[in-house]
């Protein structure tokens, strides 16, 4: 039996163009593969909501030691010191407006004054001076908290947050948180948070 030779068409199909097909598969397979590969480089960042980056700042202040919170004490401040017992009157001069006030057993228990001692020299320029003051140290450490933390920004690698500090007053008895609230002592500053990806997860590098 005589058999007639495949036409061109037919040679074409299962003859030169099998390898072509074949090299086709072989190339979308590696253009495959090399866009996974491109995938698990170009992995993207997980978001970082402000609600973390409160969370973050707040724990770091948490964990700190805390410290004193030195209080300006102007001619309000004084007054209220004398009603709360925390100092007295001792020595009045001829100016009518300078004297000496002593703390008290009570006082002690709460503040110590800047400069060591237990007399307050109250000395202004005037009988009505509003830049003067006195300086006292509660015994009491004070630590910070987070407030008002803005959108996170992108800069560069980094994400960046800004929030307001604010003293914590909370463990401070009414009558010297009173005399902190007076103007004259800096209860909240403005400050600047950054975040670095560490394994995977953001975590705070700096405050500033």
């Amino acid at each position: 039996m005589q058999f007639e030779p495949l036409p061109v068409f037919y040679r074409a199909v299962y003859g030169g163009n099998v390898k072509n097909g074949v090299r086709m598969q072989a190339l979308a397979v590696l253009a495959l593969a090399s866009a996974g590969w491109v995938a698990v480089g170009c992995k993207t960042a997980p978001v970082l909501t402000s609600d973390q980056a409160r969370t973050m700042i707040q724990a770091k202040y948490d964990q700190d030691q805390g410290a004193p919170f030195d209080v300006s004490v102007n001619d309000r401040g004084m007054q209220q010191g004398v009603a709360a017992k925390y100092w007295v009157g001792t020595r009045r001069y001829p100016n009518g407006y300078w004297g000496d006030f002593k703390l008290t057993d009570d006082g002690k228990k709460v503040v110590k004054l800047a400069g060591g001692g237990d007399v307050i020299q109250w000395r202004p320029d005037g009988p009505s001076d509003p830049k003067y003051v006195i300086v006292v140290v509660p015994l009491v450490v004070s630590h910070f908290k987070t407030r008002d933390v803005g959108d996170v920004q992108t800069i560069g690698d980094t994400r960046v947050v800004t929030y307001m500090e604010d003293v914590n007053l909370d463990g401070m008895p009414a009558p010297l948180e009173a005399i902190a609230q007076n103007p004259g002592n800096k209860l909240s500053t403005q400050r600047q948070a950054t975040f670095v990806l560490n394994n995977g997860a953001w975590t705070l590098q700096s405050v500033e």
